[in-house]
């Protein structure tokens, strides 16, 4: 395609008339983009399992690399899409074979089509008034979604991210535990709250945001493979009720995010009615498991929480960003999270406004694409997917364990394979295979030690690709010097 940088026609003065001429060229446009996106995507699609370019690793060689400076004339569309192009060829892809670093990865093509859809119409999902038949698509999946996870009557809203999710989580636990809270702040009641010492750090992030204190969080130790230790919790519960200090929430993690444990709900559970305390599982991660019956029982009890954070943008493949809070009485979104707006609420009943039960008010449509993939896949479709996401596990690690010069560390709760090189240092390793291009995989740290993390949240792996992944570990560890590992 050519690269000619010749100005767009100036647009007409605002003063005057859109004229025919004027929306004939606009037209022309806007299929001249719908033309040309597609067959990017489709060239972007065919070359995201090649190695990045050298030195694209390094923030200041790539940015040099690539023209990203904005001036101030515009660009015909050819120039902008050649950018366009050089930008998203430079950016990794999460559904390449090579990329094992996030909890994300794969992708549904019925969810994609949906979310480049999805900004035809460009709806804010507020109101019915202003988003019509995508709040109904939007509350069909609550429904749906509810029901799996064995919360009928729940209500729920989608957010930008599963540590938002997380947070309106905490805002409601807090208002429950503080009712005063919302219009007159905590003053000086003394809340607490319980997560796993392996639980995500949006927890004591959002307390920090919320003014319930980071110190507020107690960590709580970990069994040998990863779990909450329930005696812990009851001990810090119990010394906290002695010294005058309320637990307000209790955090169980449905997935943690180095190794994929999942906590003992039910037994969480039944602490938390012992404390009056609310119970919120963090499904981000492994949430998705309510829809594989074989798996069902990691998240057993899940039924019996307050709150749920469910991520479809991580297993179930939809794209980013696709996140549910589901809650299981209805009301409380609304009482935490209503105001008065004239100017925004003005029709129909408050079921189809879903903006009074939202942390937002713009919001992006992420219902689209999730019931697109939904329809196309039915329920035993993302059962497939999960079983074939433990089958990944389960043959990398065997293959892990099987080599010698590797060292399987345990075998995997769930998804997340963690295992070591002899003798190198798992974040050398990592910096040197991101370095070169070669792969995208992370590090954690278990039992105090830095392990390699293969996420196997991509069901379209094939064995040959683990086959890769592992060779590409091995050139490594050949490159980078003798370590601690």
């Amino acid at each position: 395609m050519t690269t000619v940088d010749r100005r767009p026609d100036p647009p007409e003065s605002p003063s005057e008339a859109p004229s025919e001429a004027g929306r004939e060229r606009r037209a022309r446009e806007l299929e001249e983009w719908l033309a040309a996106v597609p067959a990017l995507a489709r060239e972007l699609v065919a070359q995201e399992n090649a190695p990045a370019e050298a030195g694209d690793g390094d923030p200041v060689r790539l940015e040099s690399r690539l023209e990203l400076r904005l001036g101030a004339d515009g660009l015909a569309t050819p120039a902008v899409l050649a950018r366009l192009r050089s930008a998203l060829a430079a950016t990794p892809s999460s559904s390449s074979w090579r990329f094992v670093n996030q909890l994300f990865g794969g992708r549904e093509p019925a969810g994609m089509a949906a979310e480049m859809l999805a900004v035809v119409p460009n709806v804010s999902m507020y109101t019915f008034k202003a988003a019509g038949a995508q709040i109904l698509v939007e509350r069909e999946l609550l429904r749906h979604m509810a029901r799996h996870a064995g919360l009928a009557d729940a209500e729920g809203c989608f957010t930008p991210g599963g540590s938002i999710a997380n947070l309106v989580a905490l805002l409601l636990a807090r208002n429950v535990a503080s009712p005063e809270s919302r219009d007159r702040g905590l003053g000086g009641e003394r809340l607490a709250i319980y997560t796993s010492a392996e639980g995500h750090y949006s927890i004591p992030k959002n307390a920090g945001i919320l003014g319930l204190g980071r110190d507020s969080v107690r960590r709580v130790p970990t069994d040998d493979v990863g779990r909450m230790d329930v005696g812990a919790l009851a001990q810090k519960l119990a010394e906290d009720r002695a010294r005058g200090v309320r637990p307000a929430l209790i955090n169980a993690t449905a997935g943690t995010t180095v190794r994929g444990a999942f906590d003992p709900i039910r037994a969480l559970a039944a602490l938390a009615r012992e404390y009056g305390a609310w119970l919120h599982v963090d499904g981000a991660l492994g949430g998705s498991v309510v829809l594989c019956p074989a798996r069902r029982e990691l998240i057993d009890g899940v039924e019996l929480a307050d709150t749920f954070t469910w991520n479809p943008h991580k297993m179930m493949g939809v794209p980013l960003q696709c996140s549910v809070l589901l809650v299981a009485r209805r009301g409380e979104l609304t009482r935490s999270l209503d105001e008065t707006a004239e100017y925004l609420f003005q029709s129909h009943e408050d079921d189809v406004n879903p903006g009074h039960r939202s942390i937002q008010c713009g919001r992006r449509n992420d219902a689209l694409k999730l019931w697109a993939a939904w329809l196309r896949l039915g329920d035993r479709g993302w059962d497939e997917r999960i079983q074939r996401q433990f089958a990944l596990a389960r043959l990398a690690a065997a293959k892990i364990a099987a080599d010698p010069a590797l060292e399987l560390i345990e075998p995997p709760p769930s998804i997340n394979v963690c295992f070591a090189v002899r003798g190198r240092d798992s974040a050398a390793l990592c910096d040197w295979l991101d370095r070169e291009g070669r792969l995208k995989i992370g590090y954690g740290t278990v039992a105090g030690r830095r392990v390699l993390r293969l996420v196997c949240v991509n069901p379209d792996l094939e064995e040959s690709d683990l086959d890769a992944i592992l060779d590409e570990i091995r050139a490594a560890a050949s490159a980078v010097p003798a370590g601690g590992d």
